[in-house]
């Protein structure tokens, strides 16, 4: 049998460390960035959405247990953007699609939160659903125009938003379900649409059974 030196079981020793460290740091080997750390904690955590005002596209205001009851498919956005969020949108509508029809406004409601409430108005927010075939009812683009309650949800929710002074925002994009209680249920890649359709009618048609 072959024996090892002084030196290599030193290295060997320093990667085993090493390697509890990276297991400690990412959760367990699940969490490879930031991002990745930030949504299996909140995977977790299933924090509460908290108390806030919303106004949708038809000039609405509402709290948001308006949706008491129903599952609720989240995205966070601004109109202005030009990257992100039309593809994070096109995805929605996909996942929305691809729902059975039965479940729509009965057991869940989709609904596509604005963080750029000082311009993304009521008329701003009708003329974007339109981009999307948002229906406004059983998908609703809404703003929170309340500062306070705006970063409250974010901050509950890991949402990271950075302004660039110019207009713009630097910020992470996800599809948030949050279940009939209010809290939060998962968060899932808004690249994979097809998946978190089949998640979603997985939750939906689970419900049914009960």
């Amino acid at each position: 049998m072959k024996k090892f030196g002084r030196n290599t079981w030193a290295s060997m020793m320093v990667l085993l460390f090493g390697l509890v460290l990276f297991y400690v740091g990412t959760d367990g080997f699940h969490a490879f960035t930031a991002e990745a750390a930030r949504v299996e904690r909140l995977k977790e955590e299933k924090p509460k959405f908290p108390e806030v005002t919303l106004e949708d596209s038809e000039g609405r205001a509402y709290p948001v247990s308006e949706f008491k009851g129903k599952y609720v498919f989240i995205t966070f956005l601004y109109t202005s953007c030009g990257t992100v969020c039309p593809e994070l949108e096109m995805n929605m509508g996909e996942v929305y699609k691809q729902l059975p029809e039965r479940f729509i406004g009965k057991d869940i409601v989709f609904l596509s939160i604005s963080f750029d409430a000082e311009r993304d108005t009521p008329e701003r927010l009708d003329k974007y659903k339109n981009m999307f075939e948002s229906d406004g009812e059983t998908w609703r683009m809404a703003r929170i125009e309340d500062e306070a309650e705006l970063d409250s949800l974010l901050k509950e929710f890991g949402v990271i938003v950075i302004p660039d002074g110019e207009g713009n925002f630097a910020h992470n994009s996800a599809f948030y379900l949050v279940d009939r209680n209010g809290n939060l249920a998962d968060v899932m890649d808004y690249k994979q649409p097809g998946e978190a359709a089949r998640k979603v009618t997985s939750i939906l048609e689970e419900g049914e059974q009960r």
